[in-house]
């Protein structure tokens, strides 16, 4: 099963910070890092991500979500977390081993493929199904990116037209800036805006309207980091005025870009 189009999975799991919001803080405390999966499973996954550290006080991470269904493993049980239509929020205290899988915007669907993805929309549910114990239990990374190889692969996921058909289409919103409109981007594929709307729902579990909107914030939330002129960046973002650029921001962050901007700066890296 081939990868979408632009896609550099071979390359390594991508490095930018796009959605964690002030993500130099979070660097700062834990140690944050991206795994690939197997190859097999890179058709349907983004990546792994992995956390591990001490923390003296809990800490709240916040995290503007991709279109994406995460499984998240901790010492105290596997969670399902379908995507999240507000930040994503998940506190750390004491000793701190997280493992999550970020598949692909339509990747998860073959592995559950009874139910449409918008089944689990805005959900955070157990997922028993895998032994969390089993995923973090391990001391060595590699034996846990190994075991989440196997528990993924021991689920079998199928190749699915139509889960390869929405992977390929968020991949283009996700880096063609000019997408801005459903309508114009359903002509541009020779499709409808409802096939369109059924395709994502079921498959990506938003809708494109949603994963438009979103990406152009991570967007926005990664060049607050150094980026000030905000009027630019609205223009280039196919915004059609700054004002709707900060709207989009503030609902979405919970303060405007230039608030975030000022508490956003610092040290820390992804590893």
């Amino acid at each position: 099963m081939a990868g979408p189009p632009g896609d550099t999975r071979g390359a390594g799991p991508r490095r930018d910070t796009r959605g964690i919001v002030n993500a130099p803080e979070l660097f700062a405390r834990v140690r944050f890092r991206r795994r690939l999966p197997a190859e097999p499973l890179r058709p349907f996954l983004e990546h792994y991500w992995l956390i591990d550290g001490h923390l003296d006080e809990p800490f709240t991470q916040h995290v503007v979500p991709h279109p994406s269904v995460n499984l998240v493993f901790q010492p105290t049980g596997g969670e399902l977390a379908g995507v999240a239509l507000d930040l994503f929020s998940h506190t750390m205290r004491g000793e701190v081993r997280v493992c999550g899988v970020q598949f692909r915007p339509g990747g998860f669907r073959p592995f559950l493929p009874e139910h449409p993805v918008s089944r689990w929309t805005g959900r955070r549910v157990p997922f028993p199904e895998i032994a969390a114990h089993e995923i973090v239990g391990p001391s060595d990374e590699d034996d846990r990116v190994r075991a989440l190889d196997a528990a993924l692969l021991d689920r079998d996921p199928r190749p699915d037209p139509l889960a390869l058909e929405a992977m390929d289409l968020v991949q283009r919103i996700r880096t063609d800036r000019s997408i801005l409109r459903v309508a114009d981007f359903a002509r541009e594929q020779h499709t409808t805006v409802r096939s369109l709307q059924r395709l994502f729902n079921g498959y990506v579990g938003v809708s494109p309207k949603w994963v438009i909107l979103r990406y152009r914030i991570h967007e926005a939330l990664e060049r607050a980091q150094t980026d000030a002129d905000w009027a630019r960046i609205a223009a280039e973002l196919g915004y059609s005025d700054q004002a709707h650029l900060v709207r989009d921001f503030t609902q979405t962050i919970g303060v405007p870009p230039s608030a975030y901007a000022r508490t956003s700066a610092g040290g820390g890296a992804l590893e």
